[in-house]
């Protein structure tokens, strides 16, 4: 009976592997932007990975369509061939409406390929609402730059923007969103940055990388190979379906253990940033059969003794995932991790994967809502980085101080209500006067000790209409003293 019970197990275990992956296939809530592909309506599907790619037009209303030089596209893949620039504006931003709270992988692809024939590789920063998340640094005009994050919404918009930081125009060659567990890759604060995410292939070590329809959720998982080490696998079916980060079959079908089984397993990395704070996520799985009398169990340690995680011992054909509650710092950047059999374990360590990410810190409100409430004291300098925003709403507040000059610059924006706000100075900067002096921008406040800004855009048509009446009323007096007809002109 216990036999039969196993078996059962296991086909239900295989099962429901199966059918989770068939329901992958869909790409559900995948967004994949070819950017600059052209028409808009244009659409295909890579044959390498199954993913189907559509023009980013729909996302973003500024930026010109290039081509990157015949030459670099046989090295580059279809979907990076085209791209989008932005010659014009310092910030310039993809719109997204998704769902509050989601968590998102975003990936941003890069290759210059000498689009504009000026054979000068570009920089600047990318930045996810008003943060910044990343510098995009090419290394060469063919080769390719991969930036990765992972992120959770804070509203139902999302904004992905390229951001002008010296004289070179922002780029961008591919645009992927890829939804995520909401309940994988936590932390205390903040988003993850890619740092690495790497397995270790039993075979085919050439293999350049791992990714989608093989992984449903279309991480890039990069092989490694490291000295002094034997490759284990499987063929047998590995459980992760209880896991929250859904790894890979291939990935976790894999390891990497000592060559010599008494000495101990070591992994480390450098950050280039030695004030980065880390999530690091490692998967284990005991993919061998051991014997009755054989036992895999390892302690993980870092930078010394530092203690990462004691008794370690990996579940038969089960995906367990250990990682940090709270980020990790070096004060060189370095991570050295070292995994120690025990005195009990008569086999050596293993690891099938790994995953290391760095810490994007938020500070900066992502305000997309038209409408903000609950708001004191002077209006915060940080709207100024909003610069896609149609509409501020920041009526009915207990707003002090002058109205900021800076809001004239954020050319997108057509209307600011600043209505029930009685601390605040209604002088009107220059700058605003100008602009809703050529109806490009409505501002709207209060009717306050006689002073009339209801509508300070209306108000503005209203005194020119004013003024109309006025000179003709004039030419009527100097017409009729001259006795001339009523009937010479006509309102």
């Amino acid at each position: 009976k216990m036999k039969s019970l196993s078996g059962f197990l296991l086909l239900l275990s295989i099962a429901l592997a199966i059918l989770r992956s068939v329901q992958a296939q869909d790409q559900s809530g995948f967004i994949s932007l070819d950017c600059g592909l052209n028409p808009k309506e244009a659409t295909y599907t890579d044959d390498k990975t199954n993913i189907t790619y559509i023009s980013d037009a729909d996302y973003i209303d500024s930026g010109l369509i290039g081509r990157i030089d015949e030459p670099y596209q046989t090295q580059s893949p279809q979907q990076t061939w085209t791209l989008r620039s932005f010659p014009e504006g310092q910030r310039n931003c993809y719109n997204f409406n998704l769902k509050a709270n989601s968590k998102y992988l975003i990936r941003g692809s890069f290759v210059y390929g000498n689009y504009d024939g000026l054979n000068q590789i570009p920089r600047f920063d990318l930045h996810v609402g008003p943060n910044k998340w990343t510098s995009v640094v090419l290394e060469g005009v063919g080769n390719t730059k991969i930036c990765e994050i992972i992120h959770v919404l804070a509203q139902d918009r999302l904004q992905v923007c390229l951001v002008k930081t010296g004289r070179t125009t922002p780029f961008i060659s591919l645009l992927e969103l890829r939804p995520l567990n909401n309940n994988s890759y936590v932390t205390q604060s903040g988003s993850l940055m890619t740092f690495n995410r790497i397995y270790f292939p039993h075979t085919d070590p050439s293999r350049k990388f791992l990714r989608y329809d093989e992984d449903f959720h279309d991480r890039i998982w990069y092989p490694l190979q490291l000295n002094n080490t034997v490759s284990l696998s499987t063929d047998l079916l590995v459980d992760t379906n209880s896991n929250p980060y859904d790894v890979p079959q291939n990935v976790v079908k894999t390891a990497v253990a000592p060559a010599k089984a008494t000495l101990p397993l070591h992994i480390w990395w450098t950050l280039g940033d030695i004030s980065a704070q880390s999530y690091i996520y490692m998967h284990f799985a005991e993919i061998q059969n051991l014997g009755s009398q054989q036992i895999r169990q390892f302690n993980i340690s870092y930078n010394g003794d530092q203690v990462w995680e004691d008794l370690c011992r990996p579940h038969k054909l089960n995906i367990t995932t250990s990682f940090n509650s709270k980020a990790l710092s070096s004060s060189d950047g370095k991570f050295n991790f070292t995994f120690t059999k025990t005195e009990d374990s008569t086999l050596p360590p293993l690891i099938n994967a790994i995953e290391v990410y760095t810490v994007v810190e938020n500070l900066l409100l992502e305000t997309y809502q038209d409408e903000a409430s609950g708001l004191s004291g002077a209006i915060t300098p940080d709207i100024a980085n909003l610069i896609q925003l149609r509409e501020l709403d920041l009526s009915k507040n207990d707003l002090s101080g002058e109205i900021p000059a800076f809001l004239a610059d954020m050319k997108m924006l057509t209307l600011i209500n600043l209505s029930g706000n009685p601390k605040l100075n209604l002088t009107i900067p220059d700058s605003l006067q100008q602009r809703i002096k050529n109806r490009s921008l409505t501002l709207i406040t209060d009717e306050k000790s006689g002073r009339k800004f209801a509508l300070v855009a209306v108000a503005y048509s209203v005194a020119a209409l004013i003024a109309l009446l006025a000179i003709f009323t004039i030419c009527y007096i100097v017409a009729k003293k001259k006795r001339k007809s009523t009937r010479d002109f006509y309102i």
